[in-house]
């Protein structure tokens, strides 16, 4: 048995898949399978560190030493092979978080931001949010739901001179992309030729599947890195989302000002207490874990895709090269998208994301998160069979 077949109950615990489910489900009588944290138990490094932390009994305002910084860049030499130099490190308190930053930062009221749909919805709300225009280059999706760039038109908005800023998702949420470097080199080209400053949004690049390898954009060549500001955190990685873990990797000394200036100005900088602590477990001692956590999510996805195609082949999904997040096609059923959110709530009792919120490419489309024990991810595909056997 796998120690993430456990179930653990995380009622009571505050935690928001389950307090907000009345809020959005309209009712709590539901898997909860929808908000992209994991149902599993943290690393026990993790936990030992965190512990031994609390056991001091003063929670007062801290720094983060030279071990958060080596931590952060042991960790990336190891697995993506990028040389940090400490002095382009810096906190912030998320990786949504510092998108909104970037996006006071590098633009003013009415420039436009690029975004390329369906994508997560954060990635709205921090343009929409500052009033600046969400100008989209939507992915292209074949036969098979596997998402490619459109370059033709990536070219044309990134020409657009009040178009000033792009949202890179890398690895992509939710289609599951893990987009190649030659995919990378050309949109970085792009960006450079055009003066865009591009936010590389890797929080999911720890979670490659399938043998798929993540390349941060910064590394393809310094002319790219000088146009990134690349965002990171063990919070998806380590199931950490609780603190405060994220940071920023920005070569260009100017663009890392500008950021800062963001951070230092709202008085974000300081995080707390348990972060770093967090973090530096996470990345010196947790390695083995991840590397079960990641077959075990392979194995999930390859249980959901097995399920679909034996008993409900009309809905279909591609493997995700990265995330435990699943992109679930149910257009065949040919309902209206409030009917479909309806259907996965009154009849199969599931919680998932509604495909609407990563934008009208995403209608007909739910996100499942397979993030929780191989049970409960056999019971939501029973319940969705029985619920459709039903008449949908």
């Amino acid at each position: 048995m796998s120690q993430f077949d456990q179930i653990i109950d995380r009622e009571g615990t505050r935690a928001l898949k389950l307090e907000k489910r009345s809020l959005l489900f309209g009712t709590n009588d539901v898997l909860p399978l929808w908000v992209a944290d994991m149902d599993f138990a943290a690393a026990p490094a993790i936990q030992k560190a965190l512990k031994q932390r609390m056991e001091h009994p003063i929670y007062g305002y801290t720094v983060r030493p030279t071990a958060f910084f080596e931590a952060i860049q042991s960790w990336n030499k190891r697995r993506h092979n990028w040389e940090i130099a400490q002095e382009w490190i810096e906190f912030t308190p998320g990786v949504v978080p510092s998108l909104g930053l970037a996006v006071q930062a590098f633009t003013q009221a009415g420039e436009g931001v690029i975004v390329q749909p369906p994508v997560y919805p954060p990635f709205f709300g921090v343009v929409r949010d500052f009033d600046r225009k969400v100008v989209e280059n939507p992915l292209k999706a074949n036969a098979d739901n596997y998402y490619e760039i459109d370059f033709a038109h990536f070219e044309e908005v990134c020409a657009q001179p009040e178009n000033k800023l792009f949202l890179l998702c890398h690895p992509h949420n939710p289609v599951g992309r893990v987009w190649t470097p030659e995919e990378l080199q050309r949109m970085g080209e792009i960006c450079v030729r055009h003066g865009v400053v591009i936010i590389s949004d890797e929080i999911h690049c720890d979670l490659t599947l399938f043998g798929h390898v993540h390349r941060p954009l910064a590394t393809l060549s310094p002319e790219i890195a000088d146009i990134t500001v690349t965002c990171m955190a063990p919070s998806k990685t380590f199931n950490l989302a609780g603190y405060s873990t994220a940071y920023l990797v920005v070569t260009n000394a100017e663009l890392l000002k500008a950021m800062r200036k963001q951070i230092f100005g709202l008085h974000l900088h300081m995080g707390n207490v348990l972060g770093a602590t967090a973090l530096e477990a996470a990345y010196n001692e947790s390695e083995d874990w991840l590397d079960e956590l990641r077959s075990y999510l392979e194995g999930n996805i390859t249980l959901v895709a097995d399920f679909l195609k034996a008993q409900l082949p009309e809905v279909k999904m591609h493997l995700p090269e990265a995330t435990y997040l699943l992109w679930l096609d149910f257009r065949a059923w040919d309902m209206k998208q409030n009917d479909l959110k309806k259907f996965m709530v009154e009849q199969a009792g599931l919680g998932l994301n509604d495909g609407l919120t990563f934008g009208s490419e995403g209608r007909g489309f739910m996100r499942l998160n397979v993030a929780s024990p191989r049970a409960l991810i056999q019971q939501a595909l029973e319940q969705l069979k029985a619920a459709r056997d039903k008449g949908v």
